[in-house]
């Protein structure tokens, strides 16, 4: 870009840091204003917070109450440390328990582990469906041989009805 003699030269960092500085002001202005005004924003983050658990929820399909406050320390730990499994794979309730009682897993004592996965609030078909699908992008699978997969104590530790409703639900069968 070429600058006629008679134009004034301003420098582009000037102008950008004047106008980063208006944009600056402009904000802080919005957020004192808003504090001033809107005395319930702890409310309105807690609910978008929820609103966010509850999308995450139903992706997992894990609900998203909170443990009960009966579990003892590790337990708790042991049902955030499920629920971050659920968030990641499908998962069958023995083998989720399995995944965090074993020493390649978390650690946790299998009784702490098994009320930690029955605090939860998890729908197993679905899980299934989501093991189901996940096996499917990986391979090709008959019906019977995907059900045989999900429901092996070898694999994914499924009961037989929900590896069937599994494989229905991904299109195998």
């Amino acid at each position: 870009m070429q600058v006629s003699e008679g134009t004034p030269k301003k420098s582009l960092g000037k102008k950008l840091g004047m106008g980063c500085l208006i944009l600056i002001g402009g904000f802080v202005a919005l957020g004192v204003l808003g504090a001033i005004v809107g005395g319930d924003s702890q409310t309105t983050e807690g609910q978008v917070a929820s609103s966010t658990q509850k999308a995450d929820a139903v992706q997992s399909g894990v609900a998203a109450e909170e443990p009960a406050d009966t579990l003892t320390g590790p337990q708790r730990n042991a049902a955030r440390s499920a629920k971050q499994y659920l968030d990641m794979t499908g998962f069958s309730r023995e083998g989720l328990i399995d995944q965090l009682s074993s020493d390649a897993g978390n650690g946790y004592e299998v009784a702490d582990a098994t009320v930690a996965v029955d605090s939860l609030n998890v729908d197993w078909n679905e899980q299934a469906v989501r093991s189901a699908k996940q096996y499917l992008d990986m391979s090709g699978f008959s019906c019977k041989g995907l059900i045989d997969q999900l429901s092996s104590s070898a694999g994914s530790q499924y009961t037989e009805s929900e590896a069937t409703y599994g494989a229905k639900q991904a299109g195998a069968c």
